[in-house]
């Protein structure tokens, strides 16, 4: 299967941009998007074979997901089950016939860390949700997953430490999600691979000088990690301050 994740940063936006083009040449099985940033009925966008799922937030122009796929899922869920994190349209569950796909927009800490400690939360309480999943078949979690893990997942960790994406409290839950039993599917095949990222700011012509960070992932249920092909950023995509990641699987 191939997977496709994104943070289109507004699918209006990014649907201006040549969107449609895009997302035909990637052919993938299964195409999620973050930071849908609408709500149902604002743009009529179908693609033939493909089934569409929209996560609104309730507040308008503000976070979303999306996914579309050809292949039909067993079931869709909306949330994680806790009412405090989902108002926001954060996380779409797909099951499907051998693993559960999660598309996922976490949130973020913010200038000053004022959403930290709440970060902190949703991190335990999301860690919780995938861990439950995990024990009834394997899990793929997809998504802008707002943080660079190590220092090699970032162009200048030294300056950017303690600020939002990559504080010490956020590092560590991502240690902590992976030590429960998934993977990093880029990290696994690629762990040395530097100058390698998902996101660039609009400043400073950061893309240009490739000053980025990978908070773009594909994360993997460890027994199934013998089973990833490839991972893979797309960063030749444009449209969005991030680009597209990739995961090719097979079951």
């Amino acid at each position: 299967m191939k997977l496709i994740s994104w943070n289109v940063n507004g699918l209006r936006a990014v649907y201006n941009k040549g969107f449609e083009e895009i997302f035909k040449n990637f052919d993938a099985d299964v195409f999620c998007i973050q930071e849908t940033k609408m709500q149902p009925g604002q743009l009529d966008l179908s693609f033939d074979g493909y089934d569409m799922y929209l996560n609104s937030a309730v507040r308008k122009g503000y976070s979303g997901t999306a996914v579309f796929t050809r292949v039909k899922p067993i079931s869709v869920s909306y949330g994680i089950g806790i009412e405090k994190h989902d108002t926001e349209g954060r996380v779409i569950t797909v099951e499907f016939e051998n693993f559960y796909l999660v598309n996922c927009y976490t949130p973020n800490s913010q200038r000053e860390l004022t959403r930290l400690e709440y970060r902190v939360e949703w991190e335990n309480d999301f860690r919780k949700y995938l861990k439950n999943l995990d024990d009834k078949k394997p899990v793929i979690l997809c998504g802008d997953l707002n943080v660079a893990h190590q220092e090699i997942d970032l162009k200048n960790p030294k300056t950017n430490r303690g600020n939002a994406g990559f504080t010490d409290e956020e590092r560590r839950e991502m240690t902590n999600l992976l030590e429960t039993g998934f993977v990093d599917s880029f990290r696994y095949l690629y762990p040395d691979k530097t100058d390698s990222y998902s996101w660039w700011s609009y400043m400073g012509k950061a893309r240009e000088k490739n000053v980025g960070w990978r908070i773009d992932y594909f994360i993997v249920s460890k027994k199934v990690k013998q089973n990833i092909e490839e991972a893979s950023i797309h960063p030749e995509v444009f449209g969005s301050d991030h680009c597209p990641v990739e995961l090719d699987i097979k079951f």
